[in-house]
């Protein structure tokens, strides 16, 4: 008999190193339009986001001594020294202090270089809170309160990072302008669906294709409280130019959802991946998951049992409490509530970065049991929705899933195991 709930961590744990970005780095430095550049003037690396490190590290092992540059990343997610690299952590998904520190030492190795010099620019998910340094006329606690607001209406990230772009100094293709005339050779670990590389931590190095139209509709739709002089940097457009950048995408969310899809079929299930854009609320998304599973266990539609489905994506919280979780627990107590009851399916939803929101989890991995376990306890799943607690409530049912920092961040996966 298949045992799904350890099915669906080997499941996990295959796919996760499937699409991390050592093997992906290597494979972008071996392009001779590198080569050829790398050949030229001096070689400076700036990597940012949850996954720098390892990027960094990567690139440190092929390029050896030809390398200095700084690392900025999350805090936990450094692993140790580079040789020739600074490295600094930082906070996410809100920057702070430290933000703009490893920020403004990363800029001064990007300082006074030729055309002939080359900037290894390594880009990865949570660069957007992680690379920072504000506006003229902008203080880091305008960017703290304005990220807050955005992260708690539901403001999808490609808004989120519209705002950003506008109120930033390095955001929207402006670090791309510090570095010239030296070129910049970007490789980048998409966490946006669709693999807009405007839009990947804000596009540090990538004509932007948001206007400043585009920002104050944005601060119009969500009502955010903004300053006047923020609304004054917020109409300052971004380059829509740039003559400096070459750029090599080397992960997303399709490549983890395909590599899931074939962990699952070399372990005997049928693996249908639904959609690798999934967008919706976080609690609609794992309610209908749930519905998907007990349409397979009561008629076979849209596929036959033993079978994973499979969706990738990022989906949005509205905060209405004041609990601790993150999209993927959500998720996931919803998914739980929907299958209460019914044997044999297990449902788990996880951020690839190994955080989901900020907790240590990276998700919830939920059985029929698991409601009843929550209810046996005192526990209402929709009130805890409500509150935005589903951290604690999986934490009571031991339904929490914990991985620790991956070093990549490719978006989430959600995948039902059906016996």
């Amino acid at each position: 008999m298949l045992d799904l709930k350890q099915d669906m961590r080997e499941i996990i744990d295959s796919a996760i190193k499937a699409v991390l970005p050592e093997a992906a780095v290597k494979e972008a430095l071996k392009r001779e339009d590198f080569l050829a550049r790398k050949q030229k003037g001096r070689l400076i690396v700036a990597s940012i986001g949850k996954a720098a490190w390892r990027m960094a590290k990567a690139a440190s092992d092929i390029l050896g001594s030809e390398i200095s540059g700084a690392v900025v990343t999350k805090y936990e997610h450094s692993m140790g020294e580079i040789k020739g690299l600074e490295i600094f952590e930082a906070g996410h998904p809100v920057l702070d202090e430290n933000t703009l520190k490893g920020t403004h030492e990363l800029l001064k190795h990007v300082k006074n270089l030729n055309e002939d010099d080359t900037v290894l620019f390594l880009v990865s998910g949570g660069g957007s809170a992680l690379f920072e340094l504000p506006a003229e006329g902008v203080t880091l606690a305008d960017m703290k309160d304005i990220t807050s607001q955005l992260l708690s209406c539901g403001a999808d990230i490609v808004e989120i990072n519209t705002i950003r772009k506008h109120l930033s100094s390095v955001k929207g293709g402006r670090f791309a302008q510090l570095c010239a005339p030296a070129h910049v050779f970007m490789v980048v670990l998409s966490d946006v669906l669709g693999d807009r590389l405007d839009s990947i931590a804000s596009g540090p190095a990538w004509p932007d294709s948001s206007t400043s139209e585009e920002a104050l509709a944005i601060v119009k739709k969500y009502e955010l409280k903004v300053k006047p002089e923020l609304m004054k940097v917020l109409s300052t457009e971004t380059p829509k130019k740039l003559d400096n950048v070459t750029a090599v995408i080397t992960g997303s969310v399709t490549a983890l959802c395909e590599a899931a899809c074939e962990i699952a079929k070399s372990k005997g299930y049928n693996p249908l991946v639904l959609t690798t854009t999934m967008t919706c609320e976080a609690r609609e998304a794992g309610s209908f998951v749930a519905s998907v599973a007990r349409e397979v266990k009561n008629s076979g539609r849209p596929v036959k049992a033993p079978c994973a489905v499979i969706v990738g994506g990022e989906t949005v919280v509205h905060l209405t409490g004041h609990g601790m979780g993150g999209r993927n627990q959500e998720f996931a107590l919803a998914a739980a509530e929907n299958i209460s009851g019914v044997e044999g399916i297990v449902i788990a939803s996880l951020g690839s970065d190994g955080t989901d929101g900020p907790t240590d989890a990276a998700g919830g991995i939920v059985d029929g049991k698991t409601a009843a376990i929550l209810k046996s306890k005192g526990i209402n799943i929709s009130d805890v929705l409500k509150e935005n607690d589903a951290y604690n409530a999986l934490k009571a049912a031991d339904a929490l899933l914990m991985t620790g920092p991956t070093g990549t961040n490719v978006n989430d996966v959600a995948i039902a195991l059906i016996r």
